[in-house]
């Protein structure tokens, strides 16, 4: 080659070599295009990997499928051993049927064919403004009853599943199916139009050729758990109660302060699950024989007031000739609903279902349905507010025992007038003879035409009325969610402080129709001292007196607000009574007329009463001398 050859060779190189240098990428350029080959052999990576996984997953996907087919081939080829001809109802899906009316709402649940939610479209919870109050959901509630099949398998009806056949808003069937084409059981719901009661029937099919031919009755399991529905948990513990009814209607009760369980070998005709405003009732139509029933209190950490179970026994026509029918109650503990189910019932068939409120002794019951839920009921069917109904509930009960009280007081001011007769009926005879002040206080008393009992009395007849309120406000469902005044609800305390440890007697909270009470209370002590006559050596009698409306401050500070307002407002009714009473009553006047009485019965024959009494008084004195004579002769 030629010089010029090798030169453009030359060049050409320094070209090639100078554009090389020019074009090389920087130190930053060459680790981001390391990042980014990295980048792409880490998700290559990846990719492999998850090919791997997959490949991983749908093998052992493969192996469960097969694992769980011999599996459910295994159950399948088990089920008839475990659950009999009942095998094809051992599998399902649960659902729920709803029945509903205007009142109830009701879930029956597939599983079980059992109601599984009770729902009170009517009522609130306490705090929940929104949902219906719930009796009870499916977690808090069991209904079970156990088959004996012809093979000798024992079920229990909770663990199969139920057809339901054409259901609607009223009525459904809960058909359990059997291997047999043509035997089954059905159980049967039907919800009337506008009414708590549903009633619920065991309609056997063909069954005898799957049960036991000896079986002539079903065992049954119900449980309830009973959650908290009111503010006052406390005051619905004492009123949430398992209560039944004998087939003959004597009331039975467990405990609802203790644990209680109850073996009752009497036939039962209905048994209620009760709270204190809202109760579910199992009523049979024929009854229930060899019960066991118990109620276990909740703790207080727990959304549950107590727990109810009954084990019982009810007839079964294995035949399907005859079926076994029962009815339940879901809804409020209101008198006059309850007392309706008995409405143009002869006696032998009446439920008694109104003795779920409870209103108090004999004497006491009888005053709360014969006056005072007449009276209450009267005054709502005018459209009154409840606060203002209250308040006439109260007028015209001190109107009603007005003259017991006006005897009373006046009695009382009888007494007083006597008192500078008395004070010298002390002085002649000191302590050391107490019969003869006696005799000769009774003498005075007969000649002044009083009788020691007559302040008492009318009194007694006070009790049972007063009695009667102290039951009737804290069971009145009426009056559960009614505000007044400050009061939110006056079914349950009206706190105005709280705090969050608990005071001894006292609780977390101060109820203030409780604590004006207690304050009227004082002021009626105080006038009422006022008016008896001091004696120095009863001192602490008059504390003791100042003593009992502080007592009650702490008895009624959990207690419906509605009570405490109904004696806030008779204790102030009191007080301008008996202010009334001593204008009108003129004690010097009293005086002059008992003296005038007392010349008219001079010489006349005393009356047969005081005559015995006189002569018990001398026979005693004659006895207690002669008795002191032989004391004195055994000394010497």
């Amino acid at each position: 080659m030629d010089k010029n050859t090798w030169i453009g060779f030359l060049l050409i190189a320094a070209i090639i070599v100078g554009f090389t240098l020019i074009t090389r990428p920087s130190k930053e350029e060459l680790a981001q295009r390391q990042r980014y080959n990295d980048s792409i052999s880490l998700v290559r990576q990846m990719e492999f990997e998850a090919q791997q996984l997959s490949a991983a997953i749908a093998a052992e996907q493969e192996q469960n499928q097969q694992t769980t087919n011999q599996q459910s081939q295994t159950t399948n080829d088990l089920l008839p051993s475990v659950f009999g001809p009942f095998a094809p109802s051992a599998q399902g899906e649960s659902k729920e049927i709803v029945l509903e009316n205007n009142k109830v709402k009701l879930f029956i649940d597939t599983k079980g064919g059992r109601i599984s939610r009770a729902e009170l479209k009517e009522y609130k919870a306490y705090g929940d403004s929104v949902n219906n109050l719930c009796l009870f959901r499916a977690d808090e509630s069991e209904l079970s009853f156990t088959l004996i099949t012809a093979n000798n398998r024992i079920i229990s009806t909770k663990n199969l599943y139920f057809e339901p056949i054409q259901p609607n808003d009223q009525n459904v069937i809960m058909r359990l199916h059997s291997d047999v084409e043509d035997a089954y059981i059905d159980f049967v719901y039907t919800l009337p139009a506008d009414d708590y009661m549903t009633s619920f029937v065991i309609a056997p099919h063909n069954t005898k050729a799957v049960l036991a031919q000896n079986v002539n009755s079903l065992e049954m399991q119900w449980s309830q758990l009973i959650p908290q529905q009111e503010r006052g948990r406390k005051f619905e513990e004492r009123y949430a109660q398992l209560q039944y009814m004998l087939d003959g209607g004597d009331m039975e009760k467990l405990s609802e302060s203790k644990a209680d369980t109850e073996r009752e070998s009497a036939r039962i005709k209905w048994i209620g699950y009760k709270d204190q405003f809202f109760s579910t009732v199992m009523i049979a139509d024929e009854t229930f024989d060899g019960s066991t029933l118990e109620s276990t209190p909740q703790s207080e950490h727990t959304r549950y007031i107590k727990e109810y179970k009954t084990r019982t026994n009810v007839p079964f026509d294995v035949n399907g000739l005859k079926s076994t029918g029962f009815r339940f109650y879901f809804g409020p503990n209101h008198y006059n609903t309850l007392k309706a189910y008995d409405a143009d019932k002869p006696k032998a068939e009446k439920l008694h279902l109104k003795e779920l409120v409870p209103l108090g002794w004999k004497i006491v019951s009888w005053i709360n349905m014969i006056l005072v839920i007449p009276m209450f009921d009267l005054f709502m069917g005018w459209g009154l507010h409840i606060g203002l109904v209250i308040f006439l509930m109260t007028l015209v009960i001190k109107l009603i025992i007005l003259p017991f009280v006006f005897a009373s007081y006046k009695s009382s001011a009888k007494m007083r007038a006597l008192k500078p007769q008395m004070d010298e009926i002390n002085a002649k005879y000191p302590a050391d003879k107490m019969q003869e002040r006696q005799q000769a206080t009774m003498q005075l008393y007969s000649r002044a035409g009083v009788s020691p009992m007559s302040g008492c009395l009318p009194m007694l007849f006070q009790f049972p009325v007063l009695m009667a309120m102290f039951w009737f406000f804290p069971t009145a469902i009426e009056l559960r969610g009614q505000s007044f005044l400050w009061a939110d609800d006056l079914s349950a305390y009206d706190a105005i402080l709280t705090w969050s440890t608990s005071i001894p007697l006292l609780g977390t909270h101060l109820s203030l129709f409780c604590l004006l009470m207690t304050a009227v209370n004082i002021v009626y002590t105080y006038i009422t001292m006022q008016q008896q006559a001091t004696d120095p050596n009863m001192k602490f009698m008059k504390y003791m007196m100042y003593a009992m409306p502080l007592m009650f401050l702490f008895i009624f500070n959990d207690y419906a607000a509605g009570l405490s307002y109904y004696y806030f407002l008779s204790l102030l009714l009191t007080i301008i009574q008996t202010m009334i009473f001593r204008l009108s009553i003129d004690e010097k006047k009293l005086l002059a007329e008992m003296e005038a009485n007392a010349k008219k019965k001079e010489g006349k024959k005393k009356s047969g009463f005081m005559a015995r009494l006189e002569a018990m008084q001398k026979e005693q004195q004659r006895m207690a001398r002669e008795q002191a004579k032989a004391n004195a002769k055994k000394l010497r």
